[in-house]
């Protein structure tokens, strides 16, 4: 199954090229920001632009997936619906087909007609990226296809991709907002558990190249099963409890939550070490990449696609991604797996994108000690 994860990590980029494309590209930039008025108001490929973007690159990852291993087919499962009305009211599904050509003949049907921006969009579905330097090699994955499942979230955090923020990543600190936060995520389960064992995200805008190249991107991955834990990216140094203490926890949260919250994880951190950044697998990177401590999400407003990828990777790490009502609602507190989030099941009593939330909210880590910490601090509160 290393076969597997390098199969990913090219889809991946493949995914990141079209998603650099759609800025790039005139005729697909005007779509993807322009919200029409007047007659064109209710032509849905227009508004929904971005969600085209995102269906294109989510099928484009299924389809390549499906070729390799069929027998994973019917459990590649996605954020979008691949279902589109163009302006004559036609129901159009969204589809990689066999050549560029056939492609591009699709999608001009939902672009209605836009040929240059139907062939700009095909071009980059069916071109293989460059060669990228994976670090699998020797690894061995001790998995079958047929045990496992996929969450595909094409752009991750598709607000700050729309606005297109160009911030300058500084090295050691997170950023709240900007490209960069726009993520492809990956994430790889086992159907019987529900477990996240393998994970690839790309940070299609982690640079702009000084020389005029245009944007470069950047990848990680991890795998987490039977006792296989590797990950890109190595685990940074155990800081000693008494320096934890010296300088404060550090948590990153999203600007909208709850002032219980902030107000229960202050004494913690200090006003300092409360740090706010845009979307959920951006922060949930953070905490791989050591930038915070803890990401903390009281809302049920994250989704599987949103988090089975990062969740790999910290598992990797020796960290996890837990239910935070769970944690708060359980005696014996968070440590073992017992609240760890799974992507097998679906809620029954909810409907739509719903029935794949994470309802009870999460929290990131890597350190099982400052998890309790956390935890320790918001018992009562929420």
């Amino acid at each position: 199954m290393a076969d597997l994860l390098r199969l990913l990590l090219r889809v991946a980029e493949k995914a990141a090229n079209v998603a650099r494309v759609c800025r790039q590209e005139a005729p697909l930039f005007q779509l993807l920001v322009q919200e029409k008025t007047g007659d064109d108001k209710n032509k849905k490929f227009v508004q929904d632009f971005k969600t085209l973007a995102d269906v294109v690159i989510q099928e484009m990852i299924r389809h390549d997936v499906g070729v390799q291993f069929p027998e994973m087919i019917g459990f590649i499962h996605g954020e979008e619906s691949n279902k589109f009305e163009n302006g004559l009211g036609e129901s159009v599904t969204v589809t990689v087909c066999a050549t560029e050509e056939e492609t591009a003949a699709l999608l001009a049907t939902v672009l209605d007609g836009d040929c240059t921006a139907a062939s700009l969009l095909a071009r980059a579905i069916h071109q293989d990226p460059a060669t990228i330097e994976t670090g699998t090699e020797g690894l061995n994955v001790p998995l079958s296809p047929k045990e496992l499942g996929i969450w595909i979230d094409p752009i991750d955090a598709t607000s700050q991709y729309i606005e297109g923020r160009e911030e300058v990543l500084e090295e050691g600190h997170l950023s709240p907002s900007g490209l960069h936060c726009a993520l492809v995520l990956i994430g790889v389960y086992l159907r019987s558990t529900g477990e996240p064992v393998m994970g690839v995200i790309n940070q299609p805008f982690n640079y702009n190249d000084p020389a005029g190249g245009g944007w470069r991107g950047k990848h990680f991955w991890g795998v987490s099963c039977e006792g296989v834990n590797v990950c890109s990216i190595s685990r940074r140094k155990a800081v000693p409890e008494e320096s934890k203490e010296s300088r404060g926890l550090s948590v990153v949260l999203s600007s909208s939550e709850k002032e219980v919250v902030k107000e229960a994880l202050t004494p913690l951190c200090g006003s300092d070490k409360l740090m706010y950044a845009s979307g959920a697998g951006y922060k949930i990177l953070c905490v791989i990449q050591g930038l915070a401590d803890i990401y903390v999400l009281s809302e049920g407003s994250t989704f599987k696609w949103d988090s089975c990828a990062p969740h790999a990777l910290l598992r990797a790490l020796g960290g996890g991604v837990v239910d935070l009502t769970k944690c708060l609602q359980s005696s014996a507190g968070p440590e073992g797996r017992q609240a760890e989030l799974t992507y097998h099941q679906p809620h029954t009593e909810s409907h739509g994108a719903d029935r794949w939330a994470n309802q009870g909210g999460l929290v990131a880590y890597l350190d099982c000690a400052l998890l309790n910490n956390v935890i320790g601090s918001l018992k009562g509160k929420l």
